[in-house]
């Protein structure tokens, strides 16, 4: 099976030069920890989450109208192809410890799949779970 058959395609994405208060408003509304942040021809720069935002920004006493998305997005994120093999994505998010992954084709982005997407697919349950054991591999319970 191919990411292509059980990416989302409608993703809500922000523009790198758009203030950090433009992200926080977009995952309020739609309920989501992380957006990817493409330039204005659509290919994908990097992502923000709702961690960099209070780390990279509010903790750092920077203004979120002031700071545009490029200065704390996170850079040199992993992708994955609609080509690519589900497995192969899952093991990766797995080794990476990511819970998403964007999705591009020729640099643009066309979509993302998560952990859940992998998880409601039956015959692919096992790569999810593989994947969410090696993401809380490093997680210490105490």
């Amino acid at each position: 099976m191919k990411v292509a058959d059980i990416m989302s395609r409608s993703v809500v994405s922000v523009n790198h030069k758009e203030p950090v208060t433009a992200a926080a408003r977009l995952m309020k509304r739609h309920n989501l920890g992380a957006l990817p942040v493409c330039d204005d021809e659509g290919r994908l720069r990097g992502l923000v989450t709702d961690r960099d935002i209070v780390t990279r920004c509010v903790a750092m006493d920077y203004d979120p109208t002031d700071t545009m998305l490029r200065e704390i997005m996170t850079r040199g994120i992993l992708t994955c192809s609609p080509e690519d093999g589900v497995e192969k994505t899952a093991a990766a998010m797995g080794r990476e410890q990511i819970r998403r992954i964007p999705v591009t084709a020729e640099g643009k982005l066309v979509g993302m799949v998560s952990l859940g997407d992998i998880a409601r697919r039956e015959r692919t349950a096992m790569e999810a779970a593989a994947a969410l054991a090696g993401i809380s591999a490093n997680i210490r319970r105490g």
